[in-house]
């Protein structure tokens, strides 16, 4: 959960930066691509937890 967190602190610092800062668009870019790979990740590790629990 720390990593997710992290990956999208540094997505959203990315983005801001890339927006606010001229001719940095492609950090933007970066974090946008980021925050996206960040949440299948997230989704990812969600899907496998639900399948683990034993049927009672």
């Amino acid at each position: 959960m720390a990593l997710f967190l992290f990956l999208a602190l540094v997505a959203v610092v990315l983005g801001i930066i890339g927006a606010v800062a001229e001719g940095l668009g492609y950090l933007l870019i970066i974090g946008i691509v980021l925050l996206v790979v960040d949440l299948v990740f997230i989704a990812v590790r969600w899907s496998r937890r639900t399948g683990r629990r034993p049927i009672r």
